[in-house]
């Protein structure tokens, strides 16, 4: 009887281990399909931003449409010291930025990057290249792990003009940049882009 006893014991025991061990599995799993669940609702609830920097009012044009085929969040890049209002003022300042490879200070508007994963950048071109601004932006930001879109306004240069420097800037903070566009006026174009660069639907 002893050893009959013995063995119910052992059999017991066994199985009540048995039982808790596969209630740690299921806990487990599901804690890890919470925290997969909880990840996968971040990057949804993650928005895309518009960042543009626009002198004459032409970007911004293009900025605002951006925003309306995206629905993105949007903020403009502002130097701390304002450029001269007209246009023949404001050229011999911007092309000695230039020329100095001065990188203007900017103000502190720009949201935190962490709330975004897709980041449209846009300037008008100046002298085939970005303003120093674009540079000033780089300079302060972390664009890591970020998919850049850069798009531009200009009379004549493409955007190919200011694609190598963009690039520069990209791969200096590891970030992913996609092939950018030239804004016209013409929305038509600016969406098929978007589609077919998987941006909007």
């Amino acid at each position: 009887m002893k050893l009959k006893n013995v063995i119910i014991t052992i059999i017991s025991v066994l199985f009540i281990g048995f039982l808790l061990g596969k209630l740690d599995i299921q806990t487990n799993h599901a804690d890890t399909t919470k925290v997969q669940a909880s990840k996968l609702s971040h990057s949804q609830n993650k928005k895309d931003l518009i960042i543009y920097f626009s002198l004459s009012g032409t970007t911004k044009n293009a900025a605002e449409q951006i925003k309306k085929d995206t629905g993105a969040d949007m903020v403009r890049l502002e130097p701390q010291k304002a450029y001269p209002n007209s246009y023949d003022a404001a050229v011999p300042v911007a092309k000695k930025e230039m020329q100095n490879k001065k990188h203007p200070a900017i103000k502190d508007t720009i949201p935190n990057l962490k709330n975004y994963d897709t980041i449209y950048i846009g300037f008008p071109t100046w002298w085939r290249q970005p303003p120093m601004i674009i540079h000033s932006l780089f300079d302060k930001y972390d664009f890591s792990n970020k998919k850049i879109v850069p798009f531009t306004t200009s009379m004549e240069s493409p955007i190919s003009k200011s694609m190598p420097y963009m690039k520069t800037m990209a791969a200096n903070d590891h970030a992913t940049l996609l092939n950018g566009f030239r804004y016209n006026d013409n929305n038509a174009s600016l969406k098929k882009f978007l589609k077919q660069n998987n941006l909007i639907k």
